[in-house]
């Protein structure tokens, strides 16, 4: 491509509440993916809001996609004063975690200076710091409806915790239908995140899914398996810690006593660590997921809590490898129950599908099979990010 076809792209902020690498999240996955794929199409400005230092290794990952990038590395001192803040403004705890006056008067200046042509910000968290910028069309990812994932947590939670996330469950549910109107495009991750968001016009929110990277969609033989059960994700994520022990306290026990368990993911928190046995592994950030995925026979996503789109199930159907997950999580996949995937509700409905599956090899070979090719056709994402890159360019 040549410099003056390069010039003639349009400007595009797109904004985030974390930095886009490295992938051990959902939200920067989908950002560094739909980044990756945008600036085929346009001159991508990424503003990154950031809570950690960020290795200069992996700023170098989003270099060859973005024109410029801006890190605003947020202290505990701001943290504390932006959530005290938002919380009198009776505002989400979360946004004001993300929040701060001193990064928005320079964003407002480097605004002012680049004068984009459209801006993108990922989740609500982000949205405060241009709702008020009317120069040029917005679109807001609202990604998740946090509002429902927030609620279904505050069910587990007791005393002091479950007042702040009851509390922080209905400051988002007005804070997502308000900051609806400050935004001229909207997209979310699922149909059944969609139906979540409580405004009149939800209807004209998009579904803009995630998708699979092409390294997982090159077929490769599984090779032999080291173990019979397998879960990945970020392990300090209450959801997926919750995930982690229902597999060792509720599945496991129904299970025969040589069933193997690989809980593989980064920064395990002190109640996953504790769930090593003799029979379970925990395993913290692996460089090679595709090799941590293939290393098991069967994946079990018992999600019970959460929203969106689950990545995992996304990565171990490619890969073909058999999934067991609940029927919340496959709301917003949309896979065929005992076609491309199996479900389960209960600790003892989990067992039965998994002894299915290791008695069956009929029944192995086609969820792996069908898993995949439902994969293929629905969720790669130069196809899915074509319907943002169209929506953008309106």
């Amino acid at each position: 491509m040549n410099s003056s076809e390069t010039y003639s792209k349009k400007k595009l902020v797109v904004i985030t509440s974390r930095f886009p690498f490295p992938l051990e999240k959902g939200d920067k996955l989908r950002a560094y993916h739909q980044i990756k794929y945008l600036a085929l199409y346009f001159e991508i400005h990424l503003i990154s809001i950031s809570d950690k230092n960020i290795q200069e290794e992996h700023v170098k990952e989003l270099r060859p996609f973005c024109k410029s990038i801006q890190i605003h590395t947020i202290s505990w001192l701001q943290i504390i004063v932006g959530v005290l803040l938002k919380f009198m403004q009776n505002k989400p705890l979360q946004v004001g975690y993300f929040h701060h006056y001193s990064i928005q008067k320079k964003i407002n200046t480097y605004l002012k200076n680049l004068k984009p042509d459209h801006i993108y910000c990922q989740l609500i968290r982000t949205s405060e710091y241009v709702k008020n910028y009317h120069d040029c069309p917005k679109t807001i990812d609202y990604m998740d409806a946090l509002s429902k994932g927030i609620e279904r947590r505050a069910k587990s939670m007791r005393f002091l915790k479950k007042y702040i996330f009851e509390m922080e469950h209905k400051r988002l549910l007005l804070y997502e239908n308000s900051i609806f109107e400050y935004f001229e495009y909207h997209t979310i991750i699922s149909n059944q995140d969609k139906n979540y968001i409580f405004h009149k016009n939800r209807d004209k929110i998009k579904v803009i899914p995630n998708g699979i990277s092409n390294d997982f969609l090159e077929y490769n033989e599984n090779p032999e398996k080291e173990c019979d059960l397998i879960f990945i994700g970020n392990m300090s994520y209450p959801p997926n810690v919750g995930a982690a022990q229902f597999i060792v306290n509720e599945i496991l026990p129904l299970l025969s006593p040589q069933t193997k368990v690989r809980i593989v993911g980064a920064s395990p928190s002190k109640e996953v660590q504790k769930l090593s046995s003799s029979q379970v592994e925990i395993v913290g950030y692996v460089d090679d997921i595709q090799a941590a995925y293939k290393s098991a026979s069967v994946f079990v996503a018992p999600m019970f809590i959460g929203t969106g789109l689950q990545n995992k199930l996304l990565e171990s159907m490619a890969l073909s490898i058999p999934c067991i997950t609940t029927n919340l999580a496959n709301n917003a996949l949309r896979a065929k129950p005992e076609e491309e995937i199996l479900i389960a509700n209960d600790a003892t409905s989990f067992a039965e599908q998994i002894q299915r599956l290791q008695s069956d090899p009929k029944l192995y070979q086609k969820i792996s099979k069908n898993a995949r090719d439902f994969i293929l056709e629905n969720y790669q994402w130069d196809s899915i990010t074509a319907d943002l890159k169209s929506l953008i360019n309106n």
